[in-house]
C-alpha cells in the first residue's frame, strides 16, 4: 500500500467500474494524444520516511544558519534572544492560529492579547492609539505615507535616504499604484540633511518620513523634522526599531503623528525573512483614518471586564479599488509573540534587552576600530548598529568572517554606491564578550 494515497490496485478497480472506466487513462481522454508525455515520469524511487527524514536533514545540513554562526548582522532583521516560555505558550491549542476572528467577540482570549499587545505598543511608542498589527514593518510605513496623504488630501510624501532602502522600495511601489508621490531627502554624515528637507517641503507634502535609529544605526533627532513639516500642516513619520524606545525618547514625546517600524525583534524569531509584525501607533485625532483595526475593552451585561471590536477600517467591506488600504488580516500569532515578550520581560527587562545591546555594540565599536584598520564611516550616537570601513573589498571582509563561524556586517555598498567597502555590524544582547573579542581579532589580523 501507498505510503500517501492509500489505495490498493483493488481499491483502483472498485473505482474505475463505479465510475464505468477501464483504465486511469480513460480519465483524461479529453487531452489530444499529441499533448501527452507518453512516458513515465523521471521520479526516483519512493523513499521510506526515515529514509526521506535523513534525506531532507542533509540537504538543510548544507545551510548554515544562526544556531551555527555567531551573528553580526542586522540591517532590519535581528538575532535578539527569544525566551522558552514563548514557543510553549504560543503553541497551545487555544492561541494557535494565524487566523482573524470574524465573529470576533466570541474569541475573548483572541481579543485580550490584542489589547494588551496595543496597550504596550502605544505606551513605548507614546501615541494614543495602535492598531492590531501589519504584515511587516515596510508595509506599516507605506500604509502611514497613505494614511497622511488621505487625512490631509495631499498627494506627495517625503522620505530620508536614511531610511531602510528596502522599507523606501516598498513604500514606492504601494504609493506608485495610488499616484502619490515619493520624494527622497537627501542625508549629510549619515543623518536626514534638514535644509535639504526644508527646500523640499510644499503645499502638497502631506508628511515626512523619518527613521531613528536609522538605517546605520544613528540616532537621529526628528524633532526638528516634525516642526519643518508640522509649520506646512503636514504629518511626521517615524519609523523606529522598538527594541529602542525602552532606554530613548519616544517618538510622541518629539512631535511624532504616525509612529511605524517591525517588531520582530519582540520575541519573533528570523523565519528566512518572514512572516515579521508589523506596527502602527497615532494619535487619537488620525485613529479612524487607521488601517486594520482597534480592540477596546468594556464590560458585559454582567457588569464583568470584556473586550470588544471598537473600530474597524472599511477596507473589508467595500469593494477592493475604494478601500484606504489592503491591510484585512492582522499578524495574530506574531503578535501573540511580542505581546508574551513584552509581558514576560516587563519594563526592566525590556530595558536590560536594550541596555545590554547598546553598550555590547559600543564596545564592540571601540575594539575594532583601536587598532585603525577599519575606521568608523559617521561620527553620530548609534544604538546597536554602527558602520564602519577599511581598504579592503567588504565582500572578501565577509567571507574570511564566514570561514571563522561568524555572520559578518551587512554591506552598505549595496545601497549606497558613496560608502563602497563599508560593513554596517549589529551586536544585540546576545552577543558574549568573546564573541565580540574573536570578531575584533579577526578583523585586526585580515
Amino acid at each position: 500500500m501507498h505510503r500517501y494515497i492509500a489505495n490498493t490496485e483493488a481499491d483502483r478497480k472498485y473505482m474505475l467500474n463505479e465510475i464505468n472506466a477501464e483504465s486511469i487513462d480513460d480519465l483524461f481522454s479529453d487531452i489530444p494524444e499529441e499533448l501527452k508525455l507518453g512516458r513515465e515520469l523521471n521520479l526516483k524511487e519512493g523513499m521510506s520516511e526515515i529514509e526521506i527524514f535523513n534525506h531532507m536533514n542533509e540537504i538543510a545540513s548544507k545551510n548554515k544558519s544562526i544556531n551555527d554562526l555567531t551573528c553580526f548582522l542586522g540591517a532590519g532583521a535581528y538575532d535578539h534572544y527569544i525566551p522558552t516560555i514563548i514557543k510553549h505558550m504560543v503553541l497551545r491549542s487555544e492561541f494557535f492560529t494565524a487566523y482573524t476572528p470574524y465573529q470576533p467577540e466570541i474569541s475573548q482570549g483572541t481579543l485580550q492579547a490584542i489589547f494588551e499587545y496595543q496597550t504596550m505598543i502605544s505606551d513605548l511608542t507614546g501615541m494614543d492609539v495602535s492598531n492590531a498589527s501589519m504584515y511587516d514593518g515596510a508595509t506599516a510605513c507605506a500604509e502611514a505615507a497613505i494614511m497622511a496623504c488621505a487625512n490631509t488630501r495631499r498627494k506627495s510624501v517625503l522620505v530620508s535616504k536614511t531610511v531602510n532602502p528596502e522599507t523606501r522600495k516598498v513604500l514606492n511601489t504601494y504609493m506608485k499604484y495610488r499616484n502619490l508621490e515619493v520624494i527622497e531627502v537627501d542625508m549629510t554624515d549619515g543623518v536626514t540633511d534638514l535644509e535639504h528637507l526644508k527646500s523640499l517641503v510644499s503645499k502638497e507634502t502631506a508628511g515626512v518620513i523619518i527613521q531613528s535609529p536609522n538605517f546605520f544605526g544613528i540616532i537621529e533627532d526628528y524633532s526638528k523634522a516634525g516642526e519643518i513639516v508640522h509649520a506646512n500642516k503636514g504629518l511626521l513619520i517615524t519609523s523606529v526599531d522598538p527594541m529602542s524606545l525602552a532606554i530613548l525618547k519616544n517618538p510622541g514625546s518629539q512631535g511624532a503623528d504616525i509612529v511605524v517600524g517591525d517588531a520582530q525583534c519582540f520575541g519573533n524569531g528570523l523565519n528566512l525573512g518572514g512572516p515579521y509584525l508589523g506596527f502602527m501607533a497615532t494619535k487619537s485625532k488620525l485613529a479612524r483614518k487607521m488601517p486594520g483595526r482597534i480592540v477596546g475593552e468594556s464590560v458585559d451585561a454582567d457588569g464583568k471586564r470584556a473586550f470588544v471590536l471598537t473600530l474597524q477600517a472599511r477596507e473589508q467591506h467595500i469593494r477592493r479599488f475604494k478601500a484606504t488600504s489592503n491591510i484585512c488580516s492582522n499578524q495574530g500569532l506574531n503578535m501573540l509573540m511580542a505581546t508574551i515578550y513584552l509581558t514576560t520581560l516587563g519594563k526592566e527587562g525590556l530595558k536590560e534587552v536594550a541596555m545590554q545591546s547598546a553598550q555590547k555594540a559600543h564596545y564592540a565599536f571601540e575594539e575594532i576600530t583601536k587598532g585603525g584598520k577599519f575606521k568608523p564611516v559617521f561620527d553620530k550616537p548609534f544604538f546597536k548598529e554602527f558602520v564602519l570601513t577599511s581598504d579592503m573589498d567588504s565582500t572578501k571582509v565577509n567571507e574570511k568572517l564566514l570561514g571563522e563561524g561568524i555572520l559578518g556586517g551587512y554591506e552598505i555598498g549595496k545601497d549606497y554606491e558613496e560608502y563602497k567597502n563599508s560593513l554596517m555590524f549589529c551586536v544585540t544582547e546576545k552577543r558574549t564578550k568573546y564573541e565580540i573579542d574573536k570578531l575584533s581579532s579577526v578583523l585586526e589580523v585580515l
